[in-house]
Formats: structure tokens, sequence, C-alpha cells
């Protein structure tokens, strides 16, 4: 039986019940150390309900809508002032270490999981498709700032200020960082229909060629009307809004128009939404209670919501069974993430970090994966049939276990750093910065 049986008054008493437990075990998940929303996630794991009448692609298609949300805040939250002197360290770490850790993670995958991912098969006589391990490593590049910090509130006294910053930052930028690595990954191994492996010389030259053009066109397009959309933002905001309240409906709007523009001149819209949110941290508005701050305000509330909603909804629609045979490589890849990709690209990163070594193992263990990574498998589960040279026979089982891998790795990720971040800390030694003395 599906909800299309039961009464709407039962329908939305379902669904308060439900948003009523992600509160109970977000506070419940804080109290013992682990990020709320991976106590969303399991909620919804936990109650699993098999009747949503809810199909995969309707469930990508809100992920799409979350993402465009999440980006645009993100653009918001990208504070230039707040990293002035480490700038240049923190785009690196941003954009270089998405790529670093994506490649290294793709490449550990490709090397230990069968050709389904549903068994560990050393070597490459029986790999996954190397399309597929790159599509998975991109789908987990991206960290969560809300996650990290949470869990660091324990310990909030011990982090400099600069380095709470730097998370901030790191997380806003890579979120569209991983976004475009795998619309690269997509444009080179999956559009074209061509496997890396099986395509000779000339072939897979003009394959990467024409990936790249697409990449550089959707990042072209998507900054430029991004920047415009910037502009629409500041006057529709100085002409229509006369009271604070509305400028929810303000961003919302212009989030949504921005990406669908973008997406039919060729752009790509989370490009552009994260670049019109950019801007507009830098732009004067007529009303002096309108800021880049007044417009987070009222929008976090509204993030937040979309957050859990991408975490419940993933946890209620996949299925435990699903996740048995992809568990061994999710525990492998969760270690390679964890120990491995992430410490080295943080590493590569190190030559040109104002932060100490001490520092550097913080941010390094600072990885925490958030809701980006789950929309993105939605995503992934739809490319991966498009691989050419992926055996019509496994093709579903691939594109499932890749799905159940990426949740795996996220569930580990946040209950395994979650609970050990703040005792990394504390062992650390890290000291805040001093206060800055008054000259006389």
């Amino acid at each position: 039986m599906g909800l299309d049986a039961v009464p709407i008054q039962g329908q939305l008493l379902f669904v308060g019940v439900l948003f009523l437990g992600t509160l109970a075990i977000s506070r419940f998940s804080i109290r013992i150390g682990i990020p709320a929303i991976l106590g969303v996630l399991l909620l919804g794991l936990f109650i699993n309900v098999n009747y949503l009448n809810l199909s995969h692609h309707q469930a990508e298609n809100l992920h799409v809508f979350g993402l465009a949300l999440l980006l645009f805040y993100a653009g918001l939250k990208t504070d230039l002032a707040a990293i002035r002197g480490f700038l240049e360290y923190g785009l690196l770490l941003a954009i270089g270490g998405v790529i670093a850790s994506s490649t290294v993670l793709g490449l550990l995958i490709w090397w230990f999981a069968s050709d389904t991912g549903a068994a560990l098969a050393p070597g490459l006589a029986d790999a996954m498709p190397l399309a597929a391990a790159l599509l998975i490593a991109a789908c987990l590049g991206s960290t969560d700032a809300g996650a990290t910090l949470s869990v660091l509130a324990q310990v909030r006294h011990r982090i400099p200020v600069r380095l709470r910053h730097l998370l901030e930052f790191e997380s806003a930028v890579n979120d569209p960082a991983a976004l475009l690595v795998y619309g690269l990954i997509v444009g080179i191994f999956v559009v074209s229909g061509t496997d890396p492996l099986s395509a000779a010389g000339p072939g897979l030259e003009r394959t990467v060629l024409e990936g790249l053009r697409g990449f550089v066109q959707q990042i072209g397009a998507g900054m430029i009307v991004g920047v415009a959309f910037g502009y629409v933002a500041k006057l529709v905001i100085d002409l229509l809004v006369h009271e604070k309240a509305q400028l929810l409906v303000v961003a919302m709007s212009i989030a949504f128009v921005d990406y669908g523009c973008t997406h039919f001149l060729g752009g790509s819209g989370f490009v552009a939404v994260y670049v019109t949110g950019l801007f507009m941290t830098n732009l004067r508005y007529r009303r002096t209670d309108v800021n880049h701050e007044s417009i987070q305000e009222v929008l976090l509330p509204f993030n937040t919501m979309t957050e859990i909603t991408i975490f419940l909804l993933f946890g209620l629609l996949v299925s435990p069974s699903d996740l048995i045979p992809s568990l061994p490589m999710g525990l492998v890849s969760a270690a390679a993430l964890m120990l491995v990709a992430r410490p080295l690209s943080v590493l590569l990163c190190q030559p040109v970090s104002p932060f100490s070594f001490r520092e550097g193992l913080l941010i390094s263990w600072c990885g925490l994966r958030g809701a980006v990574p789950l929309a993105l498998s939605y995503n992934v589960v739809t490319a991966i049939p498009r691989i050419r040279g992926v055996d019509p026979a496994s093709v579903e089982a691939l594109a499932r276990n890749a799905q159940s891998i990426v949740f795996v790795v996220v569930v580990l990720n946040l209950l395994l750093q979650g609970l050990t971040l703040p005792r990394l800390a504390r062992a650390l030694g890290l000291q805040p910065e001093p206060p800055v003395e008054l000259q006389a």
C-alpha cells in the first residue's frame, strides 16, 4: 500500500512526526558527540518506509532542488574578508584538495573494487571501470563545515578562530569544486559514451578534448550568468523588498531562476548560483538593514531544512539489504578517504600553508562529508549505465553498489571522525589566538 491510499491528514501527521523526530535525534546525536545530520540519516534508515511512491528520478530531482539552494547559501557564506592573509591557501586547499583527494580515492577504489563493487578484488584483472570509480570518488570530494564545526563546538575554546574560518571557507568553495570535478569526469567518460580503457589513441584524445571543452563552457557560462544575476538580485532587492521578511522569497526565486536560465544557456547552474551568492556578499543595497548577512539569516532555517531533508530522504529510500554487498568496499573506501586521500591532499598544500603542522593534522581530519555526496550519488546511478564497456548484465548491480558505497563512506566518515575529532583537537594542544591588545 502506498501513501496515495492514506488520507492527506494522515500524510501530514506522518511528515510532522517525522520532522519532530529529526529534532529529537539531532539533540541526542550532539550529546553523544556525533554530527546531528548522521543521526537524521540513521533515523531515516531505521524507519525505511518502502511505500513513499517516490521514483528514483523524482528523488534525483528533489536533490537537484536541494543542491541549488545549498550552493547558493554556500556562496553567501564565502567570506573572503574572514580569511584575509591566507586566501591563496584556502583556495588551493578547497580546489586543489578536491582534485587530489578525488583522484587518489578514485584510483584506490579502482584498484580494490571488483567489477560490480560487491567484493574486494585487488588488482586490475576484475576491476571496476575506472570511470565508475572516479565518479564515486568525485561524489565524496565535498566537505561539510556545518558538521565539522558542530563537532568542534565541544572544544571551540581550543580552536584558533582563523582555523574555524578556514574550515568554513574550504567547505563553501569545495562544494562547487567537487561538482565541477564530477562534471568533468562525466563529460570525459560518460557523456561521450567512451570507456577510457577501451579507447584508442586519437579516439581517447578527441574524447578528452570534447569533455574539456564542455567543462570549460559550463564553467564560463555559469560564471557569466552568475555575475549577471548578482546585479539582477541587487536590482530586485532594491526595487521590490520593503521589509526584511521578503528576502527569503527573493533569494530563493533568484537562485531557481538563475539555475534554470544557466542550464538553458549551456552552463552549469550550480556554478551560477554559487557565483551569484558570492557576488551578492560584496554588494551594497538601498536598505541599510539588507546585506549578505541578513540574507544568510533568513535563508539559514530553509538551508538547514534542505540539508535535513536530503539526509532523511536518503535514509528513507535506501534499502538496508542493498548495503550488505557493498559493505566491504565501503569500509575500504572510507579508510582510503580518511587515512590516505584527505591527509595526502592537505599534505600537498602544506608547503604554502600559514598553519602549523599540528593545525594541518587537524585540518586533514576535518573532512567530514555531508549532503552534497549523498545528493550526487543519485546522479551516479543514472550516469553509470551510460559508460561504454560496462557489462550489461552487471550494470544494474554496479550502479546500485556505487550509491551504496557513497552511503557507507558518509556514515562511517561522520561517525568515526565525528567521535574522534574533539579528542584529536585536545591531543594536539592547539591554542586560540591571544586577544588583540589595544594600543594606548
